[in-house]
């Protein structure tokens, strides 16, 4: 088959679609990629949270595969949001590279030895509480850009530490530029793994992707899609999620947190694999009675 491949432009994006591209060729297909701009990636003034949340970098990409443009999307499974548009659906989620963030600091110093008042940079209402709730002392803002805008303006002096998936700083080869695994941080929902996008009922592209299709990771992210999912799926409420599979339990930590990290609710849950949904919802609506509700009341009514 001849497939087009819809992708941001950024260097992860074309990383991250270069890679299926290659996956696909070795099945002997032809493959093209087709290059879209996504409002995320336009506007960089203002925090995702405030112009519309995730689906900012995917909305004209599912615009093009609707039209029949492509043939397929290739997101960050972070990315993408809860609810798909009717005629689209997720036919594979990949292997899931390493889910944690990462620290890169100035002068390579940990979270725990930045000096008082350092200034950390991250996109992610997520990251922002977790540093406020584990250093209370440091000063966080908003950064947005893609991975080399976020490094260079820590070089340039702007930020004494920024915070990125570490996936993304693997993929491009940057792994010597970190100072810290921040592995107690709960991950975003989907953090490391691609989501491959097509058409709905387009059964020979289907049976060319089904082989992209990683079981664990596919069921992991069910986990965690399930929980924000339950949860109303809002990009506006800092929300984490990271499922894994051990001694054939899937296992699932979550949290729900105010914007000030004041009230911070974590919990997990437990069961069979098989039943990774409804782990999520169950885990969501644990979180949603012991006060969950009234942070979601709060912050989408101060929104």
């Amino acid at each position: 088959m001849h497939l087009r491949i819809g992708t941001r432009r950024s260097k992860l994006a074309l990383w991250q679609a270069s890679h299926i591209k290659e996956k696909l060729e070795e099945r002997g297909h032809s493959v093209e990629l087709v290059l879209i701009t996504t409002t995320g990636d336009k506007v960089l003034d203002s925090p995702l949270s405030k112009i519309g949340g995730k689906g900012l970098f995917v909305k004209e990409i599912e615009e093009a595969l609707l039209r029949g443009e492509i043939d397929l999307a290739v997101h960050s499974l972070k990315d993408m949001p809860i609810d798909l548009p009717e005629g689209l659906e997720l036919v594979a989620v990949t292997e899931r590279e390493e889910a944690f963030d990462v620290l890169i600091s100035a002068q390579g110093k940990s979270l725990q030895e930045l000096p008082r008042g350092a200034l950390v940079g991250t996109s992610s209402l997520r990251r922002q509480v977790q540093v406020k709730r584990f250093r209370p002392d440091l000063r966080v803002e908003t950064l947005r850009g893609n991975v080399d805008t976020r490094i260079r303006k820590l070089q340039e002096g702007h930020y004494d530490a920024i915070i990125l998936a570490y996936a993304g700083v693997r993929r491009l080869g940057l792994e010597g530029k970190v100072s810290q695994v921040l592995d107690w941080f709960i991950p975003a929902v989907g953090q490391g793994s691609l989501a491959i996008e097509m058409r709905k009922g387009d059964q020979k592209v289907a049976q060319a992707l089904e082989f992209l299709n990683h079981r664990e990771s596919s069921l992991r992210a069910t986990a965690e899609r399930a929980f924000l999912g339950e949860l109303g799926g809002g990009c506006q409420v800092p929300v984490g999620a990271y499922a894994w599979i051990e001694s054939e339990k899937l296992k699932l930590r979550a949290f729900i947190s105010d914007l000030r990290a004041e009230r911070f609710l974590e919990g997990y849950m437990e069961g069979p694999p098989e039943k990774a949904e409804q782990i999520g919802k169950a885990l969501a609506q644990k979180l949603l009675t012991e006060g969950g509700r009234s942070i979601l009341r709060e912050i989408y009514g101060e929104s």
